[in-house]
């Protein structure tokens, strides 16, 4: 996994911390969403699959 991962911002300090990141490892690069304050809460999808940023504009 890439080690320039980005936090949201703007949270406070009880809420949960999420980050994202682009898994680059393996056969297929994976845009991965992930709350780092909880067990098991992530979620990925594949780069080619992943709706830009300005898309949601």
């Amino acid at each position: 996994m890439t080690a320039d991962a980005t936090p949201a911002t703007g949270h406070a300090s009880a809420a949960p911390e999420v980050m994202a990141s682009v898994d680059d490892e393996g056969r297929e690069s994976r845009f991965v969403i992930a709350d780092i304050s909880r067990d098991e809460a992530w979620v990925s999808a594949s780069v080619d699959a992943a709706t830009a940023l300005t898309a949601w504009r």
